[in-house]
């Protein structure tokens, strides 16, 4: 299983910025796709995850209504589209992969990482 992150940069608060995940070694029907964040100092956070049934998507709160997590499953990539982007929003973004259906939130459960990629947003 490899998991790729990859669209991070630099961005002005308010504007939009979209990431994109390259994924190989597994079919999309095995394993649920989620995104996670972790600025300096503060643990990973959950931000979505998209369900290998039905490709059902579920967003923290804290993203709800400006981020969406999709997937393209063509290209083996899934996508966090980011709008109204706030400076909170700055960190690193991983992309991660797990067994489960609908995996917890909490990112020590998840089974696969890929390397993150950052997101800075200035104000």
């Amino acid at each position: 299983v490899q998991l790729q992150a990859s669209g991070g940069g630099l961005v002005q608060a308010g504007g939009s910025l979209r990431l994109s995940c390259a994924f190989s070694g597994f079919h999309f029907s095995t394993l649920s796709l989620g995104w996670f964040r972790q600025s300096p100092g503060k643990e990973r956070e959950f931000i979505a995850r998209i369900s290998k049934v039905q490709g059902r998507t579920y967003h923290a709160d804290s993203v709800e209504g400006r981020f969406t997590v999709s997937r393209d499953i063509a290209k083996n990539t899934m996508y966090l589209q980011m709008n109204n982007l706030k400076s909170e929003d700055t960190a690193v973004y991983y992309c991660a992969a797990d067994r489960a259906a609908f995996p917890t939130t909490g990112p020590t459960t998840w089974d696969y990482w890929g390397e993150g990629t950052l997101v800075t947003v200035s104000s």
